[in-house]
């Protein structure tokens, strides 16, 4: 079986410039994990999910320098350190969205799929081609596979 068989087509997309709330209200009201992030021509910039949102929750790790015979020493990567703090204030889907997130293309395996979900704990794949979303994979569509089929 492959991703392009049991994928959602047409999935709920969002845009880099939406503002922060109003894709968390998406999420919410449609009981779903992850949406993807697409420009206006329909190409995947990113993905959004409910741990992006909920990492504006966090607390900034300070302190992030200590002073030592004058000088500075960094405690944490300053890209680390930037990426938390963009999240934390993000307004817009492009400040908290994971960019370039892992794809499959249509005619990858569903065994492909589910050892991303089980390997790096995704709960959605975006499935791409070309650099277009195409739809995409879900828990519930690989577990729905494992259904036998009642006449």
């Amino acid at each position: 079986m492959l991703a392009k068989e049991i994928m959602t087509e047409k999935p709920i997309t969002v845009t880099p410039d939406m503002e922060i709330f109003k894709a968390a209200k998406i999420l919410l009201d449609n009981r779903i994990n992850g949406v993807p992030v697409v420009d206006d021509t329909g190409k995947l910039v990113g993905i959004l999910c409910q741990s992006d949102i909920i990492a504006q929750q966090k607390k900034l790790p300070l302190p992030s320098l200590f002073s030592f015979l004058d000088g500075y020493i960094s405690l944490n990567s300053m890209k680390g350190l930037e990426k938390e703090v963009r999240k934390i204030a993000a307004t817009a889907v492009s400040d908290a969205m994971t960019p370039n997130p892992v794809t499959v293309g249509p005619d990858s395996s569903i065994e492909t799929v589910a050892a991303l979900m089980v390997d790096h704990n995704f709960h959605t794949v975006p499935v791409v081609e070309k650099g277009v979303l195409m739809g995409v994979v879900g828990k519930e569509d690989i577990l729905r596979t494992l259904m036998p089929v009642v006449h």
